[in-house]
């Protein structure tokens, strides 16, 4: 509906009102009914002689409850727009009418009664619609407010100048007007004011805190637009702490909401005065939402730390800072840009007088400052393996700075200026990283490995600026990469990080920019650093480097292909040379010798990983390489190794020339090696069997190893943190190979379940490596994952009657231990039951025959050796269905005896308990007791009254209904909420206390001991209460559903870690809106709520922790 549309149907129900009003309110009133999803229709009968309460209650019989949508939560084309269409009807209608009708008493007066019953109901449809519809007519009323304000104010202006001329020029008469004018002004404004009280005190105070989550963000989200649109009259603490409260809420949705609402406060200077004491209560609240489970949350939490920094750099304090500065290393990219857009605010964004007169680039200019704090910052956050997601958190907002090429290069090779400290070699080798990983972030425009689901397609714009940037790069660093090669040419690290750049270069540009002879002088760099180093890295740098350079598309090509050809040449004409006199018979291999060939052979086999050598013949010389230390047996370890690994890089390369023909060439390539060279066939295939075995052991002595029996630390320095956690890196990098090594099907399934009984064990090291490698078997092949589960837990069990014994007491730290890990076995299999049922069927199965596979070693007559496996098996039984229930009970007593159905002793509960978690029907059977929550109770009772009559147009004035209640519990040590105080309204049926669950009767924010809590919550209460004022009001404890959680919650890792001073120096009264320029208000007690529903308001002696939900 657009907004002509909207705009015609508004005037035309205006001109109804004004012809008929009964009618066109009845319209109204419908529409809002409907717009709730609900069919009934209220009549003119209905209208005219029954209350609100009745009508609503009649409105709820005709709901449909069988459907739990309505329009707000429908899915479709058709419904996409209805919030938005419903909203602005409301807009509009008070728009239109602002002049006339909102002031005659009639209109907003039942508009307002109508939702304020309507959002107390414990229809969610209702709820939710008629919480939304006031909140927008709340919103539409600010803004009446404000512009009568303003109108105010000009008005007195008008009247001061008007009064302030000499009395010759002074007009009585405009002076008569204006007082008038101001008298009527002020009148709308108070008639505007006790509207917004009503809705604020009848629906805002008490739906903020609904059971439903999108009611409570709708709440916030337009308190954050009152506060916004008329600061003078709503941004005070008596407002905000209903924001700062709800950032605690455990919907992310909602907590995103009040993060929103605050943004757009903070992002206003000339309001930071006013959030003063907010900031000062909630800024550790704000801090730690920046760590939320919730990464949308994360972010917006972020951007508005960013938002007070901006506003004054003395709120957050360095902690505050730092706890933000590190997540600019998070893989979740939106919060490591958020983090680093405030890490440049912070430590890049400041600029002294002394700054303004320097360079643009170049060693002593203001980016060359900054980049040094950029390294600096690298260096001291001590993560420098992710130097690409530093690069990446600051490319948006510092991407200028991060492409200053020259200023790098000049931090590098100039001499440092008299006075200035030089760059150390850490801090060196720091910045060489940076900026390669700002040229790979230039050329390839996407994020880092890690970060984001892949690449997206670059739009014209972005593929203009890569190509820009990606000459430029080429530019400076043909001219440049030479000299730094010079320079570093002993440093591995550093040469490793420079030998990278080439990759990204546009090679057209060494002809087309008449760049030759920087060419020639990069090719001699890397024959120089061949020549000097041999770590691996550095070489297979080297020949990644000449295999981009060697594309034969560019006229390049002949110059480096011959340089290339050259080296390698000398290399394999000295190995040739060494070989033979390293194998020499009758001599031993000098060690001296034995270095000259494993230097030798690492050059060549690196570069036999990127470039094709066929054409040396490598392969013969290796296999007599390997075929002597296979005789003689004292050939040294690094230099099988590199021949094996050059070997394989051969047969790599005659696969893929074969790989385009026909099978006929591969199986004669394969007979070929096997005729030629049969030691090695014969080696291959005769070990592969033990070799599986072999890795797996290897695994279990190396990897699953406790942390002090770990002899790998360097320099024997077990205690130290750094090798520690280096040493647990390489662990865990062999158990991810191996663990690839099962999901790509090279070693059996089954050999995983040696690595998934560690699972509890050594969760903190492995857990999440172990978990994937489930995951990803499990999409392999369902029921061989299963099987390979039950046989970890079977194995397991075994090693425990090994240690135990077969009398082993169930209630061991073993056996719980097992049963444990077979709970979190079975979370793992998700809820839907149909994807995972063979799987669970057959992991039954094989489970039921492992435990009677041995008889007891006591005898006939008594428990067979493994029966109190069922009991670890039963983990299993809820993700069942029900029908296969029945087939596995019913296979479950193909292995038992009449005998066995009838023993009842301690030693048979184990089958049972598996039985019973068998019995068809039983889709609540939790066996597990490890994680079970401890039982609670309690009751609750109310006793109705019936409703006081009063007149239907007029809400009541005076006092209104005087409900009783008789209120029941048991006290029980839970949590207790510190909540929000608000004024008694209306209020819905409490639940019948047969469906209410234990666990829902509290909310925890604060722990109480019992002593509080029968202080705070008496037994029973018989209490007479009168109807409050608005401004002082007893604590009522609105609607929660009977499907929600606890709403109050904090999110965070830690539970201790609340805001014990939440509530310090706030107010805490529900106050009446003020708004600045209006005096002398009148009330209108007109204005107060239709109390529809007395029997359900809570008695006011109740304490603040007690929160009741609806049915």
């Amino acid at each position: 509906m657009g907004k002509s549309a909207t705009q015609s149907i508004v005037d035309d129900w205006i001109e109804s009102y004004k012809s008929d009003r009964d009618i066109a309110l009845l319209d109204l009133i419908n529409f809002f009914i409907q717009c709730s999803g609900c069919k009934g229709a209220v009549s003119a009968e209905m209208f005219r002689h029954m209350q609100n309460s009745e009508i609503i209650r009649k409105m709820t019989e005709e709901f449909d409850e069988d459907s739990g949508d309505y329009p707000l939560t429908m899915a479709g084309p058709l419904w996409k727009k209805f919030k938005s269409s419903f909203c602005e009807f409301i807009g509009v209608l008070v728009r239109q009418c602002q002049y006339s009708i909102i002031y005659d008493e009639y209109m907003m007066d039942t508009v307002i009664s109508l939702l304020t019953g309507l959002s107390d109901s414990q229809v969610r449809a209702f709820r939710h619609t008629s919480t939304l519809a006031a909140m927008k007519l709340m919103t539409a009323l600010v803004n009446v407010a404000l512009n009568l304000s303003i109108n105010m104010d000009n008005t007195q202006r008008q009247y001061e100048a008007e009064r302030n001329k000499v009395m010759a020029k002074r007009a009585n008469d405009r002076l008569e007007l204006l007082l008038q004018k101001r008298k009527e002004l002020q009148e709308n404004q108070d008639e505007i004011e006790n509207m917004m009280n009503a809705i604020f005190k009848g629906v805002f105070v008490h739906r903020y805190r609904d059971a439903i989550a999108e009611v409570r963000a709708i709440c916030i989200e337009e308190i954050g637009v009152w506060m916004k649109m008329y600061s003078d009259a709503f941004l005070n603490d008596s407002y905000l702490k209903y924001v700062g409260w709800t950032m605690h809420d455990k919907q992310g949705e909602v907590r995103l909401r009040c993060l929103t609402a605050l943004q757009g406060l903070y992002y206003n200077r000339e309001l930071n005065t006013r959030l003063e004491l907010f900031t000062s209560r909630f800024k550790d609240r704000i801090v730690s939402m920046a760590l939320d489970k919730e990464y949308d949350v994360a972010v917006q939490a972020i951007k508005l730390l960013t938002l007070v920094l901006h506003s004054s750099d003395e709120v957050l304090t360095a902690e505050d800072c730092e706890s933000v500065y590190h997540l600019v290393y998070s893989a979740h990219r939106p919060v490591a840009v958020a983090a680093g857009e405030f890490l440049y605010k912070k430590l890049f964004s400041h600029r002294g007088p002394e700054e303004e007169g320097m360079p643009r680039r170049g060693r002593q200019s203001l980016n060359g400052n900054l980049i040094k704090t950029t390294v600096f910052f690298f260096l001291e956050s001590e993560l420098h393996e992710h130097g690409a997601y530093l690069v990446d958190s600051l490319w948006e907002c510092a991407g200028e700075l991060l492409k200053d090429w020259e200023s790098m290069i000049s931090l590098l090779l100039d001499e440092p200026m008299p006075g200035e400290e030089a760059l150390t070699d850490h801090q060196e080798t720091a910045l060489i990283e940076i900026m390669l990983c700002a040229i790979r972030q230039a050329c390839e425009c996407h994020p880092p490995v890690g970060r984001g689901t892949g690449k997206r397609v670059l739009t014209a714009k972005e593929k203009k600026t890569q190509l820009d940037d990606r000459t430029r790069i080429t530019e400076i660093f043909a001219v440049a990469l030479p000299l730094l090669l010079a320079k570093y040419s002993v440093d591995a690290e550093k040469v490793t990080n420079l030998l990278q750049l080439p990759q990204f270069f546009d090679l057209e540009i060494y002809t087309t920019g008449r760049l030759e002879k920087h060419l020639e002088s990069l090719l001699r760099q890397i024959r120089e650093v061949v020549e000097k180093h041999t770590e691996t890295d550095v070489l297979e740098a080297c020949s990644m480097t000449y295999h981009a350079l060697c594309n034969e598309e560019f006229t390049i090509f002949n110059r480096v292909d011959i340089a290339r050809s050259q080296l390698l040449d000398e290399l394999v004409d000295k190995f040739n040379r060494l070989l033979e006199d390293f194998l020499l018979e009758g001599e031993e291999p000098d060690e001296d010798d034995a270095y000259q060939v494993l230097s030798t052979l690492k050059r060549i086999t690196a570069f036999h990983n990127a470039h094709d050598l066929s054409k040396w013949d490598l392969f013969t010389s290796n296999y007599k390489l390997l075929n002597t230390g296979l005789q003689n047996g004292d050939m040294p370890e690094q230099i099988v190794i590199h021949a094996m690994q050059c070997t394989h890089y051969i047969i790599l390369w005659h696969l893929a020339k074969v790989s385009e023909g026909s099978s006929t060439k591969v199986h004669t390539l394969l007979l070929s090696v096997t005729n030629n060279y049969p030691v090695s066939a014969n080696a291959l295939c005769d070990s592969y069997s033990p070799l599986q075995a072999e890795l797996l052991n290897f695994i279990l002595d190396h990897v699953f190893i406790d942390q002090d029996d770990d002899n790998n630390s360097t320099d024997g320095q077990q205690d130290d943190e750094a090798s520690k956690i280096e040493a647990l890196h390489k662990r865990r990098n062999l158990l991810a190979a191996y663990c690839k090594l099962i999901i790509y099907n090279v070693v059996e399934m089954n050999t995983g379940a040696d690595i998934f009984k560690q699972y509890m064990r050594y969760y903190n090291d492995y857990g999440d490596i172990i978990k994937e490698t489930m995951s990803k078997t499990r999409q392999i092949d369902k029921i061989q994952c299963a099987k390979t589960l039950i046989l970890s837990l079977q194995q397991l069990f075994n090693e425990m009657l090994s240690d135990l014994g077969c009398n082993f007491d169930r209630s061991s730290s073993s056996f719980c231990g097992i049963k444990e890990l077979a709970r979190r076995f079975s979370l793992t299999f998700g809820l839907d039951q149909l994807k995972t049922r063979e799987a669970i069927a057959m992991l039954h199965k094989d489970g039921i025959e492992f435990a009677f596979k041995e008889p007891s070693p006591q005898g006939e007559g008594n428990p067979p050796l493994n029966l109190a496996f069922l009991d670890i098996l039963s983990e299993f039984s809820s993700k069942l269905l029900r029908q296969d229930k029945k087939t596995v009970h019913l296979y479950l007593e193909r292995f038992m005896t009449f005998q066995m159905a009838l023993q009842r002793e301690d030693c048979w509960l184990p089958l049972i308990s598996y039985r019973n978690s068998l019995q068809a029907g039983g889709d609540d059977d939790t066996m597990s007791v490890i994680s079970g929550y401890s039982s609670r109770s309690s009751s609750i009772r109310t006793k109705k009254a019936k409703p006081a009559s009063t007149g239907k147009r007029k809400l009541p004035e005076g006092e209104g209904p005087t409900p009783s209640h008789r209120i029941a519990w048991a006290t029980y040590n839970v949590q207790t909420p510190v909540m929000m105080p608000s004024p008694h309204l209306t209020s819905t049926v409490l639940r019948d206390p047969k469906k209410m669950r234990p666990e829902e009767s509290y909310m925890g924010v604060y722990a109480m001991t019992s002593e509080q809590q029968h202080q705070q919550l008496p037994p029973q209460q018989h209490h007479h209460q009168t109807p409050m004022d608005y401004k002082y009001g007893t604590p009522f404890y609105g609607l929660m559903e009977d499907d929600e959680e606890p709403i109050v919650e904090d999110v965070m890792m830690s539970s201790e870690d609340r805001l014990e001073d939440l509530n310090e120096g706030m107010d805490f009264d529900t106050m009446d809106i003020d708004l600045p320029p209006s005096k002398n208000r009148r009330e209108r007690s007109e204005l107060k709520p239709d109390y529809f529903d007395p029997s359900s308001i809570m008695d006011d002696s109740v304490g603040i922790g007690l929160l009741l939900r609806v049915q």
